[in-house]
């Protein structure tokens, strides 16, 4: 059977990973399972393998090979939330790790909430360790026992609501035990799944929502399949996807009903989201999708990918050998209002008002009519720095101004009775280069 591997539970790196269970997949092994259980889970019974492993566990509460089999076995069934739980008691993680703080005067102390499993936002990158000190908490791994350190401000951090409603429940619980200011309320972050957004973002004017659903593995590689989503109103092409994954992955358009079966027969998980397929490609072939940061009300452009390819993302994008597109995109950072046009900016705004979100963000093209095409409105839009070369240099300016603005925020939050001139000094005095 393969292991995993996981960090040291006390490493605590400025470049503390978001998806922790990636990090326990790279470092540490985990303990032996024993030959019994090993041997259950290595036949597929599952239930069994729980079961003897939930044995293993009333015979002694601490065994780390009862948590990482459960681990296993949890994991196997698709239950990433108890999943999740286990790993962190089988690798002896600490439900609170304190990050390092590098500033000279007093910091701005921080809880900052995170699942072990995927489905984070990348928010901490914006805690830099000059300004603030960051107690993370593992939300799987929190007991009613467990003291919360002194913070003055929550940063909510785990934003998938397709893949962590349990986390996010957690979250709520956390939260009934401290009265400090909290950036992204669980509520609202549940509310962003990807069929909600299509309900509630579809019926704003100027915005064309995907048609969503939910389906069964099974119902979609039955012979009824097409015709059942005919029924309920999808045409081919559509979208097919595994909740949970990012990055175009386990993502793919099936062109023809007589496609899906093995589209579907390709794609891990028990549950699959079919969406309409929307058509954002230009007059000139090339297919845009612009992301929109929200961060306390305000409106910020991140990036624009051009790509001929519909599955759209700025890493694979067509910017490194194409300067056409990126003066194109250093337009739209420089002028966002003046590309986009008022009508789409109205919308952008009606959108972040209806998301309610501290931080969070849009993914969308435009099509010849001027509605914005929704691919995706949630609290896990990343920004990235731009590559070093000078190239890229355009593209600085509208990353650091998304920088400031999000510490900001955060440090009004934690500090209200700040002034903002002081605010800003705090944050200009981050030296330049690692700000």
């Amino acid at each position: 059977m393969s292991t995993l591997h996981a960090a040291s539970p006390h490493a605590a790196s400025p470049q503390f990973s978001a998806d922790l269970l990636a990090m326990a997949q790279k470092a540490a092994r985990l303990p032996d399972l024993g030959a019994a259980g090993s041997r259950l889970l290595a036949e597929g019974k599952i239930e069994e393998a729980e079961a003897f492993y939930r044995q293993m566990l009333r015979n002694d509460p601490a065994s780390k090979a009862a948590h990482a089999g459960l681990y296993c076995a949890y994991f196997a069934r698709g239950d990433r939330h108890r999943a999740a739980a286990h790993l962190g008691r089988a690798m002896q993680w600490p439900a609170v790790v304190t990050l390092p703080y590098r500033g000279e005067g007093e910091p701005a102390p921080v809880l900052l909430l995170l699942s072990v499993n995927a489905g984070n936002s990348l928010v901490q990158r914006f805690l830099h360790d000059r300004i603030f000190q960051t107690y993370v908490l593992l939300v799987e791994l929190y007991r009613e026992e467990i003291a919360l350190p002194h913070h003055r401000l929550i940063v909510n951090a785990v934003g998938d609501a397709d893949v962590r409603a349990e986390a996010l429940a957690e979250v709520k619980r956390i939260l009934a035990r401290s009265s400090a200011p909290v950036i992204n309320p669980p509520d609202r972050v549940l509310a962003t799944g990807r069929c909600d957004n299509a309900r509630r973002l579809g019926g704003i004017p100027g915005v064309l929502a995907p048609q969503s659903a939910m389906f069964a593995r099974e119902r979609l590689m039955a012979a009824t399949a097409a015709q059942e989503l005919r029924e309920q109103g999808f045409q081919f092409p559509l979208l097919v996807r595994s909740p949970g994954f990012h990055m175009g992955h386990n993502f793919v358009r099936v062109e023809a009903a007589g496609e899906l079966s093995a589209a579907v027969d390709g794609l891990p998980g028990d549950e699959l989201l079919v969406l309409q397929y929307l058509d954002g490609e230009g007059a000139d072939g090339n297919t845009r999708k612009y992301r929109v940061l929200f961060v306390g009300g305000r409106l910020y452009p991140v990036h624009l990918a051009i790509s001929k390819h519909w599955k759209i993302h700025y890493f694979s994008a067509d910017m490194e050998e194409h300067p056409e597109h990126r003066a194109e995109e250093a337009r739209f950072l420089s002028d966002m209002p003046g590309v986009l046009g008022p009508k789409v900016m109205r919308t952008l705004r009606r959108i972040e008002e209806t998301l309610g979100l501290d931080y969070g963000g849009i993914d969308f093209g435009l099509n010849a009519q001027g509605q914005v095409l929704l691919y995706e409105a949630n609290a896990t839009m990343a920004v990235y720095h731009p590559k070093p070369e000078p190239k890229w240099d355009y593209r600085r300016p509208a990353v650091e101004t998304i920088y400031a603005a999000t510490r900001e925020l955060f440090l009004t939050k934690a500090n209200p009775a700040a002034s903002p001139r002081k605010t800003r000094a705090e944050i200009s005095a981050i030296p330049a280069g690692i700000r």
